[in-house]
């Protein structure tokens, strides 16, 4: 591969930008200068899509009619666990406008699924309508033989449990980011231990330490609340299949459509031009694209099924829970001499309940150990989650780091300072510090009265994630139109306008200008929204392919105009020689003469420029200010300052939304959301969002955000996503808040005002 060498920005606005040299394709552009000498990327340009969604035109898959569509409706056993020995589906079968049933049996066995959670899918039946499809579901007979089961994650460690499984588990991680390791052992439900990457010596480490703590940490498992549920239309009728699927993953969708039913991926088309929100829950084809895909090929008519609100909370994904003990030693002078890690978790019948790598990668540490245990309950499978493990992991790190700084005397900043070697995470706290007023916090329970502040921070890291499979094809058309093409999907975020974003900058012109189409496997394949990998993978992919365009118009133009095409440019709408300005004619008149009906370049993600690894840079700073009412126990978060980076910002404004986002979900989290089983019946006791606790509008802290622009030198646009980072350090800086606050550690969430109140002897 031709290569040239190119000088790019590198640094943090706000504290340094040097230019650093980078050796880079050579059929990719020239690096861009920092968002302020630019005209479209860096600026918070108007979604696309905003008038479509705040005017309901928008379409989403639970919208989607079809000519003799079909309504399905899924039968989930009531019991935790059992064998089904028979099924009667005659009545339901018998019930007019009844057009197909689907029994989940094993494909290749034929047998009946073997129950192991309330609320497992079992049957679908596809009628005229929803209220049809829901008598005959209540009009199929199914003969139990019922088992032992445990939900609670505590209990199933016992030996005397009941078991989940009878044989050994695996399962593959989806593109959301969970850490799923293969071939653990599984004695009993405990399935592990996953050891990560020991290093050192653990317990010499303990031994140069002059202060050694050891703490146990709990979070709770906690439920995804999309907005829109999961849900697909599957179209059999014609040659291929046509799915519309609220997805974060059209690839994903299509591929494993194709293998279940045996088919090309040429003849599977996935589309989602709209979809109402994942959280990581999204991936793959899951229970219900299953379901709507048989009951179309069995019925020959498109079928919809959407999952109830309870199927949502009960089957569709979680949060796994963690019970995590962390031992760490430190000197005085803040270095940390071992970390020790020891963690439960559970995602019910499912695997990727880890509480990832923050303990092994956010600070320097020179001993290590982890031991982290997979835990089978009688309860729906988990599911990523927006940074999975990291935001278990960092409430109890967080917390620890604390409660380190306090035992040898020294602020919690300045222990940060010490210990973690990120550029960017000290950019983060200190912006976020100044913004917050970090000098103004007391000692802990300063306050008189039974009203008592606190403030308290954490910081939280992340993967700089992407994807080689990240295609973009440009198309410039002879009547000026300019379209970008790709199957990626947007899930709420913004990456329609961001991509117009990066190809009108490439090409002078304005977002507007640019049409985008995309959610569609009929373009180029693209990564699924997971693991904050859209922005790094797409972006770099949507620029190179503008440039080509760009460079085959200049080809043409150069003829015209009789210059070089190595001396045009291209800005306002008008393409000019840099050496004799005279020489110039606007865009449109330029494509109006293309000998061509249209230029079209596809380009592919390339390698990082300064290597192909992962990079841990991508991280942030939350400072929390809240009130504690010691007589009722209520907490009220009055502030969130959150200094974040994400690399080259394309869309402010986008960027802030998602980490006001997080920091809304990172609170409910702290204080708010249980997902509560019934230990006598298997049950979710509060599936429904008017007993789901959650953040309403009256909780949501004041939100200041840092946004930090942040150039890495890595790819043509140097940008990365924000998804996982704004969701991570919140609940941990709320925590250490409350602790601020009334001079006692609650280390398990929710804090909700009996946990509060039962710390302060006051129940």
């Amino acid at each position: 591969m031709e290569t040239k060498k190119i000088k790019m920005p590198f640094g943090i606005k706000g504290e340094r930008i040097e230019e650093v040299e980078r050796e880079v394709p050579l059929s990719e552009p020239d690096a861009w200068p920092v968002n302020e000498s630019l005209k479209q990327v860096g600026k918070s340009v108007k979604r696309l899509d905003a008038v479509a969604k705040v005017t309901g035109s928008a379409k989403y898959t639970s919208d989607i009619q079809l000519p003799g569509m079909l309504i399905g409706k899924m039968l989930n056993s009531d019991r935790p666990s059992a064998t089904i020995l028979s099924m009667d589906t005659s009545a339901a079968e018998s019930l007019a406008g009844v057009y197909g049933i689907h029994i989940m049996k094993n494909e290749e066995k034929g047998e009946f699924p073997i129950i192991r959670y309330a609320g497992q899918p079992i049957a679908a039946v596809a009628a005229l309508t929803e209220d049809i499809a829901e008598e005959a579901v209540d009009l199929i007979k199914v003969n139990y033989q019922e088992k032992p089961f445990v939900v609670d994650m505590e209990l199933a460690m016992k030996p005397e449990a009941p078991i989940v499984y009878d044989a050994p588990v695996e399962q593959k991680a989806s593109e959301g980011g969970e850490e799923i390791e293969e071939g653990l052992k599984v004695i009993g439900n405990v399935r592990g231990p996953n050891v990560g990457q020991p290093r050192g010596e653990i317990e010499k480490g303990f031994e140069a330490a002059d202060v050694v703590l050891e703490h146990t940490y709990k979070t709770q498992v906690q439920t995804h609340n999309s907005l829109e549920s999961h849900g697909m239309v599957v179209d059999w009728r014609f040659d291929g299949v046509t799915i519309y699927a609220s997805t974060q993953g059209t690839q994903g969708v299509r591929d494993e459509f194709a293998e279940l039913f045996d088919l090309p991926k040429s003849k599977v088309r996935v589309i989602v031009e709209f979809m109402g929100g994942g959280f990581g829950a999204k991936h793959g084809l899951g229970t219900h694209g299953q379901a709507a895909g048989y009951l179309a090929k069995k019925t020959g008519r498109p079928v919809k099924v959407m999952a109830s609100r309870k199927e949502e909370q009960t089957s569709q994904g979680n949060r796994p829970n963690s019970i995590q003990r962390l031992k760490i030693g430190v000197k005085k002078n803040g270095d940390l001499t071992a970390i020790e890690q020891e963690a439960y978790g559970t995602a019910g019948v499912g695997l990727g309940a880890g509480v990832g790598g923050v303990a092994q990668s956010l600070y320097s540490c020179p001993n290590f150990q982890t031991r982290q245990y997979d835990v089978f309950t009688h309860a729906g499978p988990g599911a990523a989650w927006r940074a999975p493990g990291a935001v278990q992991g960092i409430f109890g790190l967080e917390q620890m780091m604390d409660e380190l700084a306090e035992s040898i005397d020294m602020d919690p900043l300045k222990l940060r300072d010490k210990a973690d070697p990120s550029r960017v995470r000290k950019a983060a706290r200190k912006m976020g510090a100044e913004r917050f007023d970090w000098s103004r916090r007391k000692p802990k329970a300063s306050d008189n009265g039974p009203i008592k502040r606190g403030i308290g921070m954490a910081q939280s890291s992340w993967w700089r994630v992407y994807n080689y499979n990240a295609t973009v094809e440009v198309k410039l058309l002879r009547d000026g139109a300019l379209e970008v093409r790709s199957g990626v999907q947007d899930i709420g975020t913004g990456t329609k306008t961001i991509l117009a974003q990066v190809v009108a900058e490439e090409f002078g012109l304005n977002t507007e200008d640019i049409n985008v189409r995309i959610g569609d496997t009929l373009f180029p394949d693209a990564p699924g929204s997971g693991g904050s990998q859209v922005t790094a993978s797409i972006t770099p992919a949507a620029r190179n392919a503008a440039f080509q365009v760009k460079l085959k118009l200049f080809e043409k133009v150069a003829d015209m105009l009789e210059v070089k095409a190595s001396t045009l440019t291209m800005e306002d709408g008008k393409i000019y020689s840099t050496e004799d300005t005279a020489k110039s004619m606007s865009f449109l008149d330029a494509v109006a003469k293309l000998p061509v009906s249209q230029i079209v370049a596809t380009e592919s993600r390339s390698a990082e420029y300064d290597g192909d690894y992962l990079h841990w840079d991508l991280g942030s700073a939350q400072f929390a200010e809240l009130s504690v009412d010691t007589e009722t126990g209520f907490i009220k978060v009055d502030k969130i300052v959150a200094a974040h980076s994400c690399g080259r910002p394309i869309n402010p404004l986008q960027v802030e939304s998602q980490i006001n986002g997080g920091i809304i979900q990172g609170t409910s989290y702290a204080l708010y959301e249980d997902r509560i089983l019934d230990r006598n019946t298997g049950h979710m006791v509060n599936h429904s969002l008017d007993t789901y606790k959650t953040t309403y509008g009256v909780d949501i802290p004041d939100i200041d955000i840092v946004l930090m622009e942040g150039y890495n030198a890595k790819s043509s646009t140097d940008a990365y996503g924000i998804g996982e980072p704004a969701n991570i350090a919140t609940a941990a800086a709320i925590a250490n808040a409350v602790y601020n606050a009334i001079g006692v550690r609650i280390r398990e969430i929710p804090i909700t005002p009996d946990k509060v109140l039962k710390a302060l002897n006051k129940v």
